[in-house]
Parts: structure tokens; sequence; C-alpha cells
């Protein structure tokens, strides 16, 4: 059953005041938290007075909630250290990701402060954020009495702390109004290959659309049958539309809805979604996994690293993981460029996804919390996790610019290149509304649809956007 809150700018906007400019009697900005979220009610937060020290907390006890993910298995790592520096105790809970949002979604529901802090993502933020749950980091980001010098928020890579942003408006971009998380690493898309496959037969990996579609026509059963070109996922969920998909859906310049009249009007019919679309669909025939469309981001990652498929358009860090000595078949074997661009375009835009930390707005311990989503994704730790625990993708330029940092991505032929060349293009490439992961199903499911043949493309597009204009007719903007 869909949500059908009605989103209206002048209560957000009502929201924003509410929560960042609450001024306290020195004339300072009150952290956000101590006013309230979107839903008002959090409790209030204390400034110390005596400045910043890693141990004004001591004692107090956070509970923090952690999707299964090599990014949660290193700050488990490093809890006791965090334990032993500020005196707080840490408990927490692991969850594997099929069922985390609904255990976050259920205690964000009851109220209760518990946990303190969440794993999200910024799509949740946008269910999250407008019903209250969340806490605004900026005033603690701005008070010198709760964040430590060093900290140098500027040192984040501007587009992936600003996809965490947003002032509440269906339809506007983010990067605009409260920072509503932090992120601990992020994921561009690319392209990753097998060079051991792609030597042996002297090919050139893709730059453009047209030459990978050109690719798959050769590769077809390179080793014998169940072995096929490109790995992309094509199950019916929003993960299939998020990746390789949406990466280049916008480099076609298409986009997924419009405000026009106060409403959200879907444009996935345009003449760039369609064409984007046809290709997709012709990729998917000539040299998708066989079984496409039960594919997710397991079985894409899987299969390139086994060396079934000889190619993946997928998040940054999936085939990277596939890489390391001993991780897969072919480790060792992989490399890496950026997105293949339609033919004519020399600007490429990825879609990004980060895993962030989120602050319960009704956590009663605001400043322990702050401390703990402080010291996971500052400098020291995020090196250290970049290093030595599988956090491919840092969201800081100074562990990116590191010559240890690089060392490491060194193993991986391409990839630092890549990510270079993408991440200055990556951002959230979807339209922030409440009913995002419903119409990305939608959208999913009419892709393999057409890939089924039940529609063209034209007409698949056509079905999709009358879809998305019922699913999000309830959302008001004015």
């Amino acid at each position: 059953m869909r949500n059908t809150k009605k989103f209206k700018i002048l209560i957000s906007v009502l929201g924003i005041i509410a929560m960042t400019v609450g001024i306290v009697g020195c004339g300072k900005s009150e952290p956000a938290s101590s006013q309230g979220g979107a839903a008002g009610g959090g409790p209030k937060v204390e400034s110390p007075a005596k400045g910043f020290s890693w141990d004004m907390a001591k004692g107090a006890t956070v509970e923090v909630m952690f999707n299964q993910h090599t990014y949660a298995d290193a700050i488990i790592q490093k809890i006791p250290e965090f334990e032993q520096l500020t005196g707080i105790k840490v408990t927490y809970a692991l969850t594997p990701e099929e069922n985390y949002f609904d255990k976050v979604t259920t205690a964000l529901n009851s109220r209760s402060g518990k946990p303190d802090l969440f794993m999200s993502g910024a799509y949740q933020i946008w269910e999250y954020a407008p019903a209250g749950y969340v806490a605004d980091l900026t005033p603690f980001l701005e008070d010198p009495n709760l964040t430590e010098a060093s900290y140098d928020f500027g040192d984040f890579f501007p587009k992936i702390v600003d996809g965490l942003k947003w002032d509440l408006v269906p339809g506007h971009k983010v990067g605009e109004g409260p920072q509503w998380a932090l992120p601990i690493g992020f994921e561009t898309n690319n392209l990753a290959y097998n060079k051991r496959i792609f030597d042996e037969r002297g090919l050139k990996p893709p730059k453009t659309m047209e030459e990978l579609l050109v690719l798959c026509e050769k590769l077809k059963e390179f080793d014998g049958p169940g072995t096929y070109p490109l790995a992309i996922r094509g199950a019916r969920n929003w993960g299939t539309i998020h990746a390789g998909y949406m990466t280049t859906f916008s480099n076609y310049g298409a986009v997924d809805f419009a405000i026009e009249d106060g409403k959200l009007v879907s444009k996935v019919n345009s003449p760039e979604a369609i064409k984007m679309t046809q290709m997709w669909v012709d990729l998917i025939k000539a040299g998708g996994a066989p079984s496409w469309s039960s594919y997710t981001w397991y079985q894409a990652g899987a299969d390139l690293g086994a060396g079934k498929a000889a190619m993946l358009f997928d998040a940054s860090c999936n085939g990277y993981f596939q890489n390391p000595e001993g991780a897969s078949q072919e480790a060792g074997n992989l490399a890496w460029v950026s997105p293949p661009l339609p033919q004519g375009k020399t600007e490429i835009n990825s879609n990004l996804w980060t895993w962030a930390m989120a602050m319960n707005e009704y956590s009663k311990e605001k400043v322990a919390a702050w401390l703990f989503l402080q010291y996971f994704t500052g400098k020291e730790y995020s090196l250290w996790a970049s290093i030595n625990a599988s956090v491919a993708d840092p969201a800081r330029q100074s562990v990116f610019n590191n010559p240890d940092f690089k060392t490491v991505f060194a193993k991986s032929e391409g990839y630092a290149q890549a990510l270079e060349e993408t991440v200055g293009g990556t951002t959230i490439q979807f339209t922030p509304q409440p009913h995002f992961f419903e119409t990305t199903t939608e959208w999913a499911s009419v892709l393999q649809e057409i890939v089924a043949e039940k529609y063209s493309v034209e007409q698949g597009m056509n079905v999709l956007k009358e879809k998305m204009d019922k699913i999000v007719d309830d959302v008001e903007i004015e």
C-alpha cells in the first residue's frame, strides 16, 4: 500500500525554518535536532561551553543499526578504539540487507530514540526526513564545541556529500537544505572488464555505447555455453534501475520527473528516454545473462569474478571486490574504464549510491551519537578503512589523494582513473519524491516486459509514464 501523505512546499519550508534558525541566547545556532525534525519532538542538545573534547559524553551508551556490508564490518573493527577514546559504550545490530530497512523503519516509527544512529542511503532519507525521523546535522557541523577543528567538512567530495542534503520539497534536486546524513563510502558506476579475455581476442574496452553493443555481439558465448558478454542487473526491484541503467539514462540527457503546474510529471517516455532504453534492451538481448531478469548486484558481480561474464556495468566496487587475490577465479584479471557514453557525448554523468550514517531525531544521546558519527566519517578513520578494510570508494578527497591509498588502487588496473574521471559527475540522478521505491520497481517490471517483447520500447515507456504519474498523483507542490 502506498503512502498517501500530501507533501506541500509551505509545510516543508516552515519545517526547515524550525530546524535551522533556532537562536539561543549567545547568538549561536542551536543544533536542529534540539528543535525537532520536520515533524518536531526531538530531545534538545546543549552545546558544551568548555569546547570540544572526545570525552564530553563519557558514560553514555549509543545504539547503532548496521546493514550487513563491508563498510559496517570496518566500523565494527574500530569500535573498541572509539570506546576507549570517548568513554562511550556502543551497542549494535547487524542485519542482512533484504530486511534491514524494514527493521530501521519500524524502529524509527516507534519514536523511542533507538537506534541512535543507523546506516542509510539517500533514497531512504526521502521518506525518513519528511516524517521527522532524522536529525539535521548542519548545526552540529557548524558548532566548534561539538566538532573537532580537524574534521574538515570541505574535504568531502562536494557532490557526494550533497547527495545527502535535501530541502524536503518533492521534485527539488538534492544539494540544498539540511544535511541529513554523512557518507562512509559511495558507489559510482563504471564498466569493469576481464582483460585476460579481451587480450586473448585482441579487443579494446569500449568508450561509447555503440562500441559496447558491438562487443556484446563479438563476445557471445565467448567460452562456450553459459558464458556471456555483459553482466547487468535485471531483477524486479529498484536496484535494476539505480545502477548502470540510470547512469546511462542521465548520459542520454533523460530525466525521470519534472515539475509542471505544481505536480510531478513523469518524463520516462521522452525521446531521450526511449532512445536510451532501446539501447539498453539491445544490450540485454545481445549480451545479457540467460537469466538476466533475476539478476541483482550479487549475481552480476559473481559472474564477472567467475569468468562467466566478460564485462560488468554496475557499481564501481562490485567488480572491485572480485579482484583481490583469492577473492574470485578471475582475481587480478579485472580492469576498469569510465561508463561508455552515447556517440558524440563527452560529459560523464553517473548515478550515486552512498552508504551513510544518519542520526535518529528522537535520540536521547545526540552528543554521543554525533561523536560516533564524526569519528567514523573523519579523515583518520576513512584513510584506515580505505587502505585496510575494503572501503573501495572513499568520500574524502584527502584519502583518494593519499599515496598509500593510491598504492592499493594501483593493483586494480584503471580503477583509480575511472573513478577520477567519473566522480565529478556523480550525483543522485533521480528526482527526490516519497514514492521512489514504488516507481522504480514499476520501472524494472516494465523493462522486463519490454525485453520479453510484451511491448515495444516506445509502448512500454508510455505505459510506464502512466503508471508513474498515477503513483505520484498525491504529491502536491504548492
